[in-house]
This record gives C-alpha cells, sequence and structure tokens, in this order.
C-alpha cells in the first residue's frame, strides 16, 4: 500500500447511515461511536451496562452537540438479549449500513454465558455469529452494507480444536482460550464473505484488529505477577485506543475495502501505526475449519443464515 496515513481525516460524511458498535461504551468501542458520530451517521451504542452506555453518550454528546448515539442493551453472552435487541432494532429502524462486531472480552478464568458456552468463545464468536445472522435481513435491504470483526495478533496463537472446542474435556487456559476465539472471528469473517459472494450479495465482511491498544480488556490479569512486571514496558509499546480503533473504522468505512481484507496497524509487527491491508496466519483461511465451525455455530445458537 502507498505511504500515506489514514486517519480520521479520511472519513468521508456519514450522514443518511446508521451504524451498530457492538460495545460502544468503552475502549475501542467507544472510540470509534466518537467518529462515526463525529461524521454524521446515526450510531448504535450497544452496552450490556445501559448506565454505562448512556454516561458513554452523555460525554460524546457534551463534547459533540449534534452527534446522533442511540443506546441499546446488549449481551453477547446471553442468546436472549441478542434476539431482544434485534426485534427491537427492527422495530425502530430501516436501515443497518455497518454493524461493527467490537464488543469482547479476554483473559478471563474458566466461565460459561447464559447459554452453557465457555466465556470468551460465546461472547467473542458465537454472540456476534447471532447477532449478524439475525440482522441479516436487515444488512440485505441496505445497499453496500458490511460486517466488520475485530479480531486480534493474538490468533496467531489460536487452535481450532474441535475435539475440545469449549474445553469440555478441560484443559482451559485464559489467554488460549482467547487466542482461539479471535482466530473463530476470522475463520467467520472470511466465510461470511464467501457466502456473500455466492449468494451475489451486495454486503462485504471485513475483519480488522488494533495492534496493541490500551484498553480496560486486560483488567483480568492485572494482579498477575508477569503483568505487573511487564506493564511498563507494554505502556511504551501500546498506542492509544484512539490510534487502535482505526483499523476498525477504516474496515467500516473506507470506500476502498473489498470483502475478505483484513486491516491492523502498519507498524512493527502490526503493533502500533496507522491502518493498512495485513495478513491472518494460513489456519484462518481454512475453508474446512470455517464451514465446521459455521455449522457448529448455527447449531448451538440456533441461528440459520437465510440468504435470499
Amino acid at each position: 500500500m502507498s505511504g500515506k496515513k489514514w486517519t480520521y481525516e479520511n472519513i468521508q460524511d456519514l450522514t443518511g447511515k446508521t451504524i451498530i458498535v457492538t460495545g460502544g461504551n468503552s475502549g475501542l468501542g467507544y472510540e470509534a461511536v466518537k467518529m462515526f458520530s463525529r461524521k454524521g451517521a446515526l450510531v448504535i451504542l450497544t452496552a450490556r451496562d445501559m448506565k454505562k452506555g448512556r454516561k458513554a453518550k452523555r460525554v460524546i454528546k457534551a463534547e459533540f452537540p449534534k452527534a446522533r448515539i442511540d443506546v441499546m442493551e446488549l449481551d453477547l453472552a446471553d442468546l436472549s438479549s441478542v434476539k431482544n435487541f434485534v426485534n427491537d432494532f427492527k422495530d425502530n429502524y430501516e436501515r443497518l449500513d455497518v454493524l461493527l462486531n467490537n464488543a469482547g472480552i479476554m483473559w478471563c478464568p474458566y466461565d460459561r454465558t447464559k447459554d452453557g458456552f465457555e466465556s470468551q468463545l460465546g461472547t467473542n464468536h458465537f454472540g456476534h455469529f447471532a447477532l449478524t445472522g439475525q440482522l441479516l435481513d436487515v444488512l440485505m435491504a441496505t445497499k453496500g452494507s458490511r460486517v466488520v470483526n475485530v479480531s486480534s495478533l493474538g490468533h496467531r496463537n489460536g487452535v481450532m480444536d474441535f475435539d475440545n472446542l469449549q474445553f469440555e474435556k478441560g484443559g482451559y487456559k485464559p489467554t488460549q482460550a482467547y487466542f482461539n476465539s479471535k482466530l473463530a472471528n476470522l475463520l467467520f469473517t472470511y466465510e461470511l464473505q464467501r457466502r456473500f459472494e455466492k449468494n451475489g450479495l451486495d454486503i462485504i465482511s471485513v475483519a480488522a484488529h488494533p495492534g496493541g491498544s490500551a484498553t480496560n480488556l486486560s483488567r483480568h490479569v492485572e494482579t498477575k505477577l508477569w503483568f505487573r512486571i511487564t506493564k511498563p514496558l507494554l505502556s511504551i509499546i501500546a498506542q492509544s485506543a484512539a490510534q487502535g480503533t482505526l483499523p476498525e473504522v477504516r474496515a467500516s468505512v473506507d470506500r476502498n475495502v473489498k470483502g475478505g481484507l483484513y486491516y491492523g496497524p502498519g507498524g512493527f509487527n502490526e503493533m502500533r501505526g496507522y491502518p493498512i491491508i495485513v495478513q491472518s496466519i494460513k489456519e484462518s483461511h481454512s475453508r474446512k475449519d470455517a464451514k465446521k465451525l459455521w455449522k457448529i455455530s448455527e447449531e448451538l445458537t440456533g441461528t440459520k443464515y437465510k440468504f435470499k
């Protein structure tokens, strides 16, 4: 790619666009909501905690009074919450230009979602899989719409062990579970793009990652000795959440984006820098694994993608 730096200033006027940002009350999602709303989009800020979601909206509107932000409750670890959100969205909105699947949890102690899924895979992948599938008809009705899934550098260490996908046989490690979920995000992204193309739909599926960014995702390991030792170095390496959100923002709105691309920071080892097209590991492009994960995801979430 060219040496030009893609920044907030490259975002075109988004007036008339409707964008959903999952996990929009903090971190990368919050910064994305700010950028989209400043450029004129109607942004649906989803949050598990409505109090936090409303506070985020107030803070943004205090700085940008003309920002159009609607706060809606969504807990991706609860499929009934996903269904309720989708129903409420369809009752109130007629178009969806961008679904930014940004929300996620990281390095959590072993837990299960309300539907019995391992919490990290359940929240980061299954929840977004269900959400996307249930919003598919609105996406299809919106010309030039797109789905953007947020992965991580950690996907490089992910493994799709379908014999122990949710650690049913034990061996749970918080970091490995997170890495696996981020690999799942990419398998889903690429398979979704293939299905969009197969069905001749005017929708694209894209992925992005923030590199090393300063957010609250590491809260589950802040008391660990290794984290306390490496935190000073991490604070030097990590970029701000505003900078880290640029790859997913670019994937969401850049007119030159094509389906199946992956965006990340252009600096050393993709840790920081301005967003460019990057490459994911070859395992993320496995059609066999993608189809298997898709089938499992449909069965477990009860969400069937209905392409017309």
